[in-house]
């Protein structure tokens, strides 16, 4: 009765840092507000995890085989919200001063991005389904996932953000910056179609 924390940290750090919905949000806010500006909302993104694998851990899932139907809808508009920032992504500019007058995303918006990101939800169930022997105790198993992706965030998050924070400060204001903008969209709705179809 134990969970393979090896093995589930090793797949915590591939998906967590490699792209996906969240790293591109991640990324792009760094790019338009700079890397100490958006630590409100990678803290949010961070935490937000939480809020699924919780659930999960004591019994969403059988939920989710008892009522499919729901899941799917949440499956679809969570892809709909991702998108909906990828086209937001694609309109930005990251000229100076061009974002003068808007505020950063904080902390609550972050804690909406995992929630809301299919990939995250994989990773999840991924995790429960593939590192946890049967019959560990909810709340050991819970508690050790929750740990280390809470760990690889910590790592890869900030990373995520702080590139787009120095690839803005080389692309902001050249003929560069809309095609970047518009990849980093591109970029999120792959990896958000990838995950749901």
């Amino acid at each position: 009765m134990s969970v393979a924390v090896i093995s589930f940290s090793i797949f915590a750090a591939s998906q967590v840092g490699t792209p996906g919905p969240a790293n591109m949000a991640l990324l792009a806010t760094g790019a338009r507000f700079g890397f100490k500006a958006a630590l409100p909302f990678v803290a949010g993104v961070a935490l937000g995890k939480q809020l699924i694998i919780w659930p999960i851990g004591f019994g969403l899932m059988e939920l989710a085989e008892a009522v499919p139907e729901v899941f799917a809808a949440l499956k679809w508009i969570s892809a709909a919200y991702i998108c909906w920032l990828a086209w937001k992504v694609a309109n930005l500019r990251l000229s100076p001063g061009s974002g003068e007058s808007e505020q950063p995303p904080g902390f609550a918006a972050g804690l909406l991005v995992h929630p809301l990101n299919a990939k995250a939800w994989a990773m999840i169930v991924a995790g429960f389904t593939n590192f946890v022997t049967p019959a560990t105790p909810a709340l050991q198993a819970t508690a050790t996932i929750a740990i280390c992706l809470l760990a690889a965030q910590a790592v890869f998050h900030p990373i995520w953000t702080y590139a787009g924070d120095r690839i803005a400060r080389t692309v902001a204001g050249k003929p560069a910056e809309k095609y970047l903008m518009r990849t980093l969209a591109a970029l999120t709705v792959a990896s958000v179609l990838y995950v749901v179809l």
